[in-house]
């Protein structure tokens, strides 16, 4: 079979990333048109379309699940435990302090990673709490991680990870929460039964209403490193998405390179010690 770039002209190449876009958010300039090609390349192939219009019939009729498995070979799952730590301390020095004043023992704490990667950013929310928050028994925390990429969900929860993904973690951590494993590709990590239990993986995507609505309310929302691939017409609709996903009172935290205020004028900006983060309006309270 000759190679599928080589069918895909500049009206194709258009074509394809406004389907992308259509159902990620996600916006592909011509900038990114080497690493559209490569990737559309391998789809093609592994599904033996034999030209372009043959394989865009094919997603759009999804009879098969093409288009997940499109949307997991464009997906970017590059992540490590601890990043952005200065939002963790945030969250157990600030925003669960906020957010459980008042409420009684045993109620329900819901925090969500969104998108979730391959799952270091809510196992670090799980690890972090047990370090670092007292009153983590007090409460019923639930942890949940959503993300578009189902093979990436697949690799959560089995919980097993590289010697790069714990870079940041201490010998101390590592050996509390994670048992070494043997692999043939060299050795492994892999986060501990009971703590794997604690974080449930869902598959979701940020721009589609409907879906996030069946994931419920959350207390604080880590959306972080995401919405720099969105155009601005995509951010908007995340963003109501995200207040939507929120209790009156709850926040959201983005990346580091990210702002709320730029894209939405639905939150209230709160800075503390050691994190910007957004609240989404509590009751009878104006922006």
């Amino acid at each position: 079979m000759s190679e599928p770039t080589s069918l895909v002209t500049d009206a194709d190449f258009a074509r394809f990333c406004e389907f992308l876009y259509r159902r990620t958010g996600i916006l592909f300039t011509p900038a990114k048109r080497y690493f559209v090609d490569r990737r559309l390349a391998e789809r093609m192939q592994a599904t033996a379309s034999r030209s372009f219009a043959v394989y865009l019939a094919r997603l759009r009729a999804d009879t098969d699940g093409e288009v997940e498995n499109l949307i997991n070979a464009f997906t970017i799952n590059e992540t490590y435990f601890y990043r952005e730590d200065h939002q963790l301390r945030c969250l157990t020095s600030a925003l669960l302090p906020e957010r459980v004043a008042g409420k009684p023992s045993g109620a329900t704490v819901r925090i969500w990673s969104m998108p979730c990667s391959t799952g270091e950013e809510p196992y670090s929310v799980a690890i972090w709490l047990l370090e670092n928050w007292p009153e983590v028994d007090r409460y019923d925390v639930e942890i949940v991680g959503s993300d578009i990429d189902t093979r990436a969900l697949g690799a959560a929860e089995e919980g097993r990870y590289g010697e790069r993904a714990l870079m940041r973690l201490g010998p101390d951590l590592v050996a509390r929460y994670f048992v070494r494993e043997e692999t043939r590709l060299g050795p492994a990590w892999r986060i501990l039964a009971d703590l794997r239990g604690s974080v449930r993986f869902t598959p979701c995507n940020l721009t589609e209403a409907a879906a996030m609505a069946t994931q419920g309310r959350f207390d604080v929302v880590f959306c972080r490193n995401v919405l720099i691939y969105f155009d601005d017409a995509s951010r908007r609709v995340a963003a109501d998405n995200i207040f939507d996903a929120l209790v009156p009172g709850g926040f959201v935290c983005l990346g580091h390179t990210e702002s709320m205020s730029r894209i939405s004028p639905l939150f209230r900006v709160c800075r503390y010690d050691d994190a910007i983060v957004y609240r989404r309006p509590r009751e009878g309270e104006h922006v």
